[in-house]
Protein backbone atom coordinates (compact mmCIF):
# COMPACT_ATOMS: atom_id res chain seq x y z
CA UNK A 1 0.00 0.00 0.00
CA UNK A 2 1.30 3.45 -0.83
CA UNK A 3 2.52 5.91 1.76
CA UNK A 4 1.89 9.54 1.01
CA UNK A 5 3.76 12.28 2.76
CA UNK A 6 2.30 15.62 3.62
CA UNK A 7 3.03 18.33 1.06
CA UNK A 8 4.08 21.47 2.93
CA UNK A 9 2.85 24.47 1.00
CA UNK A 10 2.61 28.25 1.21
CA UNK A 11 0.33 30.71 -0.56
CA UNK A 12 1.85 33.95 -1.80
CA UNK A 13 -0.54 36.68 -2.92
CA UNK A 14 -1.02 40.37 -2.16
CA UNK A 15 -4.81 40.09 -2.47
CA UNK A 16 -6.55 38.85 0.74
CA UNK A 17 -9.57 37.33 -1.10
CA UNK A 18 -7.22 35.20 -3.22
CA UNK A 19 -5.41 34.04 -0.07
CA UNK A 20 -8.68 33.04 1.57
CA UNK A 21 -9.88 31.03 -1.42
CA UNK A 22 -6.66 29.03 -1.65
CA UNK A 23 -6.60 28.49 2.12
CA UNK A 24 -10.08 26.96 1.85
CA UNK A 25 -9.09 24.76 -1.09
CA UNK A 26 -5.93 23.55 0.64
CA UNK A 27 -7.88 22.67 3.80
CA UNK A 28 -10.10 20.38 1.71
CA UNK A 29 -7.18 18.24 0.49
CA UNK A 30 -5.87 15.95 3.27
CA UNK A 31 -2.30 15.62 2.02
CA UNK A 32 -1.71 19.36 1.75
CA UNK A 33 -0.34 21.10 4.84
CA UNK A 34 -0.52 24.90 4.77
CA UNK A 35 2.64 26.22 6.43
CA UNK A 36 1.68 29.89 6.13
CA UNK A 37 0.40 32.58 3.80
CA UNK A 38 2.51 35.48 2.56
CA UNK A 39 1.30 38.88 1.43
CA UNK A 40 4.33 39.49 -0.81
CA UNK A 41 7.27 37.74 -2.44
CA UNK A 42 9.87 39.11 -0.01
CA UNK A 43 8.01 37.54 2.90
CA UNK A 44 7.87 34.26 0.99
CA UNK A 45 11.60 34.41 0.28
CA UNK A 46 12.25 34.50 4.05
CA UNK A 47 9.86 31.63 4.76
CA UNK A 48 11.42 29.37 2.13
CA UNK A 49 14.89 30.03 3.56
CA UNK A 50 13.84 29.22 7.12
CA UNK A 51 11.58 26.16 6.88
CA UNK A 52 10.83 23.25 4.55
CA UNK A 53 8.38 24.16 1.79
CA UNK A 54 7.49 21.64 -0.92
CA UNK A 55 5.04 23.72 -2.93
CA UNK A 56 4.26 27.40 -3.51
CA UNK A 57 0.96 28.73 -4.82
CA UNK A 58 2.50 31.89 -6.19
CA UNK A 59 0.89 34.99 -7.61
CA UNK A 60 2.93 36.60 -10.37
CA UNK A 61 2.06 40.28 -10.33
CA UNK A 62 2.99 41.70 -6.90
CA UNK A 63 4.67 44.92 -5.69
CA UNK A 64 8.43 45.15 -5.10
CA UNK A 65 9.22 41.61 -6.28
CA UNK A 66 6.99 39.62 -8.60
CA UNK A 67 6.48 35.87 -8.48
CA UNK A 68 8.72 34.93 -11.39
CA UNK A 69 11.58 37.03 -9.99
CA UNK A 70 11.14 35.26 -6.64
CA UNK A 71 11.58 31.86 -8.29
CA UNK A 72 14.70 33.07 -10.11
CA UNK A 73 16.17 34.39 -6.85
CA UNK A 74 15.97 31.03 -5.08
CA UNK A 75 18.92 28.66 -5.37
CA UNK A 76 16.58 25.73 -4.92
CA UNK A 77 12.94 26.55 -5.48
CA UNK A 78 10.02 24.44 -4.22
CA UNK A 79 7.54 23.22 -6.80
CA UNK A 80 5.48 26.15 -8.06
CA UNK A 81 1.88 26.55 -9.14
CA UNK A 82 1.50 30.07 -10.47
CA UNK A 83 -1.77 31.92 -9.83
CA UNK A 84 -2.61 35.08 -11.73
CA UNK A 85 -5.41 37.04 -13.34
CA UNK A 86 -3.32 37.62 -16.47
CA UNK A 87 -3.00 34.89 -19.09
CA UNK A 88 -0.06 36.69 -20.73
CA UNK A 89 2.24 35.49 -17.92
CA UNK A 90 1.65 31.79 -18.66
CA UNK A 91 4.59 31.31 -21.02
CA UNK A 92 7.05 32.90 -18.62
CA UNK A 93 5.69 30.73 -15.81
CA UNK A 94 6.18 27.48 -17.70
CA UNK A 95 9.69 28.55 -18.75
CA UNK A 96 10.52 28.42 -15.04
CA UNK A 97 9.36 24.77 -14.88
CA UNK A 98 6.16 25.57 -13.00
CA UNK A 99 3.96 22.56 -12.27
CA UNK A 100 0.89 24.42 -13.47
CA UNK A 101 -0.66 27.82 -14.09
CA UNK A 102 -4.03 28.75 -12.57
CA UNK A 103 -5.99 31.64 -14.00
CA UNK A 104 -8.09 33.63 -11.52
CA UNK A 105 -10.84 33.21 -10.51
CA UNK A 106 -9.71 29.68 -9.66
CA UNK A 107 -12.29 26.90 -9.47
CA UNK A 108 -11.83 24.06 -7.03
CA UNK A 109 -11.91 21.51 -9.86
CA UNK A 110 -9.04 23.27 -11.65
CA UNK A 111 -7.15 23.58 -8.36
CA UNK A 112 -7.43 19.81 -7.84
CA UNK A 113 -6.04 19.09 -11.30
CA UNK A 114 -2.98 21.21 -10.54
CA UNK A 115 -2.47 19.63 -7.13
CA UNK A 116 -2.81 16.14 -8.61
CA UNK A 117 0.17 16.89 -10.86
CA UNK A 118 2.24 17.60 -7.75
CA UNK A 119 0.96 14.46 -6.06
CA UNK A 120 1.76 12.30 -9.07
CA UNK A 121 5.31 13.64 -9.13
CA UNK A 122 5.71 13.08 -5.40
CA UNK A 123 4.24 9.58 -5.58
CA UNK A 124 6.47 8.68 -8.52
CA UNK A 125 9.55 9.85 -6.63
CA UNK A 126 8.57 7.84 -3.54
CA UNK A 127 7.70 4.83 -5.68
CA UNK A 128 11.02 4.82 -7.48
CA UNK A 129 12.85 5.01 -4.16
CA UNK A 130 10.91 2.16 -2.56
CA UNK A 131 10.52 0.10 -5.76
CA UNK A 132 6.76 -0.16 -5.39
CA UNK A 133 3.88 0.41 -7.81
CA UNK A 134 2.17 3.74 -8.32
CA UNK A 135 -1.54 4.52 -7.94
CA UNK A 136 -3.47 7.77 -8.22
CA UNK A 137 -3.33 9.96 -5.12
CA UNK A 138 -7.06 10.45 -4.97
CA UNK A 139 -7.86 6.74 -5.08
CA UNK A 140 -5.32 5.75 -2.44
CA UNK A 141 -5.28 8.52 0.15
CA UNK A 142 -4.02 7.16 3.48
CA UNK A 143 -5.82 9.81 5.51
CA UNK A 144 -8.92 8.74 7.45
CA UNK A 145 -10.53 12.17 7.44
CA UNK A 146 -11.22 15.23 5.31
CA UNK A 147 -11.45 18.90 6.23
CA UNK A 148 -14.55 20.83 5.24
CA UNK A 149 -15.45 24.46 5.76
CA UNK A 150 -18.77 25.17 7.45
CA UNK A 151 -20.11 27.76 9.93
CA UNK A 152 -16.94 29.86 9.46
CA UNK A 153 -14.63 27.12 10.71
CA UNK A 154 -12.75 24.08 9.42
CA UNK A 155 -14.32 20.78 10.47
CA UNK A 156 -12.26 17.61 10.64
CA UNK A 157 -14.60 14.88 9.45
CA UNK A 158 -13.82 11.17 9.73
CA UNK A 159 -14.49 9.28 6.50
CA UNK A 160 -16.01 6.41 8.48
CA UNK A 161 -18.67 8.79 9.82
CA UNK A 162 -20.02 9.75 6.40
CA UNK A 163 -23.23 8.00 5.33
CA UNK A 164 -23.81 9.86 2.09
CA UNK A 165 -23.37 13.22 0.39
CA UNK A 166 -26.11 15.12 -1.40
CA UNK A 167 -25.67 17.93 -3.93
CA UNK A 168 -27.54 21.19 -3.33
CA UNK A 169 -26.60 23.27 -6.40
CA UNK A 170 -23.45 25.15 -5.30
CA UNK A 171 -23.42 23.40 -1.93
CA UNK A 172 -23.21 19.85 -0.64
CA UNK A 173 -24.89 18.25 2.35
CA UNK A 174 -22.74 15.67 4.19
CA UNK A 175 -24.88 13.26 6.22
CA UNK A 176 -23.44 11.46 9.27
CA UNK A 177 -25.30 9.50 11.98
CA UNK A 178 -25.09 12.44 14.39
CA UNK A 179 -25.09 15.59 12.28
CA UNK A 180 -25.49 17.14 8.86
CA UNK A 181 -22.83 19.48 7.48
CA UNK A 182 -23.58 21.91 4.67
CA UNK A 183 -20.60 23.42 2.87
CA UNK A 184 -20.10 25.45 -0.31
CA UNK A 185 -18.48 22.94 -2.64
CA UNK A 186 -19.53 20.96 -5.69
CA UNK A 187 -20.24 17.26 -5.42
CA UNK A 188 -17.74 16.59 -8.24
CA UNK A 189 -14.93 18.30 -6.34
CA UNK A 190 -15.45 16.27 -3.17
CA UNK A 191 -15.78 13.12 -5.27
CA UNK A 192 -12.19 13.74 -6.44
CA UNK A 193 -10.97 13.76 -2.83
CA UNK A 194 -12.84 10.77 -1.47
CA UNK A 195 -11.12 7.36 -1.74
CA UNK A 196 -12.76 5.38 -4.53
CA UNK A 197 -12.60 2.12 -2.61
CA UNK A 198 -14.82 3.59 0.13
CA UNK A 199 -17.28 5.83 -1.74
CA UNK A 200 -19.27 5.59 -4.96
CA UNK A 201 -21.27 8.07 -7.00
CA UNK A 202 -24.76 6.66 -7.63
CA UNK A 203 -26.46 9.73 -9.06
CA UNK A 204 -25.47 13.23 -10.13
CA UNK A 205 -26.81 14.34 -6.73
CA UNK A 206 -25.57 11.52 -4.45
CA UNK A 207 -22.37 9.85 -3.28
CA UNK A 208 -22.67 7.02 -0.74
CA UNK A 209 -20.30 5.19 1.58
CA UNK A 210 -20.03 1.56 0.48
CA UNK A 211 -19.63 0.51 4.14
CA UNK A 212 -22.90 2.15 5.14
CA UNK A 213 -25.18 0.59 2.52
CA UNK A 214 -27.89 -1.36 4.32
CA UNK A 215 -29.71 -2.80 1.30
CA UNK A 216 -30.04 -2.22 -2.43
CA UNK A 217 -31.91 -3.08 -5.60
CA UNK A 218 -31.11 -2.23 -9.19
CA UNK A 219 -32.94 1.09 -8.69
CA UNK A 220 -32.29 2.27 -5.13
CA UNK A 221 -29.81 2.11 -2.27
CA UNK A 222 -30.78 2.30 1.39
CA UNK A 223 -28.30 4.08 3.63
CA UNK A 224 -28.95 5.78 6.94
CA UNK A 225 -32.63 4.76 6.69
CA UNK A 226 -32.90 6.81 3.48
CA UNK A 227 -33.67 5.40 0.05
CA UNK A 228 -31.47 7.04 -2.60
CA UNK A 229 -31.97 6.60 -6.35
CA UNK A 230 -29.42 4.99 -8.66
CA UNK A 231 -29.45 6.94 -11.91
CA UNK A 232 -29.15 5.30 -15.32
CA UNK A 233 -25.80 7.00 -15.91
CA UNK A 234 -24.17 5.31 -12.90
CA UNK A 235 -26.17 2.04 -12.78
CA UNK A 236 -23.61 -0.25 -14.43
CA UNK A 237 -20.70 0.98 -12.30
CA UNK A 238 -22.78 0.84 -9.11
CA UNK A 239 -24.00 -2.70 -9.76
CA UNK A 240 -20.45 -3.88 -10.42
CA UNK A 241 -19.23 -2.34 -7.19
CA UNK A 242 -22.08 -3.74 -5.11
CA UNK A 243 -21.76 -7.23 -6.55
CA UNK A 244 -18.04 -7.17 -5.69
CA UNK A 245 -18.73 -6.29 -2.05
Amino acid sequence: MQAYKKINCIVVDDEPPALEILKKYIAAVPNLNLVTTCANALEAFTVVQQQPVDLMFLDIQMPQLNGTDLVRSLKKSPKVIFTTAFRKFAVEGFELDAVDYLLKPISFERFLKAVNKVMETTVQHTTDYNNTSTDSYYTKSTESFINVRADRKNIKLALDDILYIESLKDYIKIITPNKTIITKQSISSIEEILPKEQFIRIHRSFIVSLKKIESFTSEIIEVGKQELPISRMYKLEVNRALQAE
